[in-house]
């Protein structure tokens, strides 16, 4: 997977809140050289290091993230839906 993104690349992932974990959202993040081990990478978001590997979903752009985000986990904007 390391080999597909370089240092500097803005990615969107679709993180899920520690603290609610039915609550999940699209969020940017950089990938940077990991600073525990500089020969892998990292994703830095929200402040911490996330080592990149395949349990991210990792998006291009922020639409192809929204897309995946919808299908899996539905519109809020669903009828009758008070939340």
């Amino acid at each position: 997977m390391d080999s597909q993104f370089r240092p500097g690349e803005v990615v969107y992932i679709i993180i899920r809140n520690p603290h609610a974990q039915d609550v999940a959202q699209v969020q940017q993040a950089a990938v940077v050289e990991n600073p525990d081990n500089p020969s892998e990478l990292a994703l830095f978001a929200h402040e911490t290091y996330y080592p990149l590997s395949d349990e991210f979903a990792l998006f291009k752009s922020e639409e192809e993230a929204e897309q995946a985000y919808q299908e899996a986990f539905g519109s809020v904007d669903i009828e009758g839906f008070y939340g």
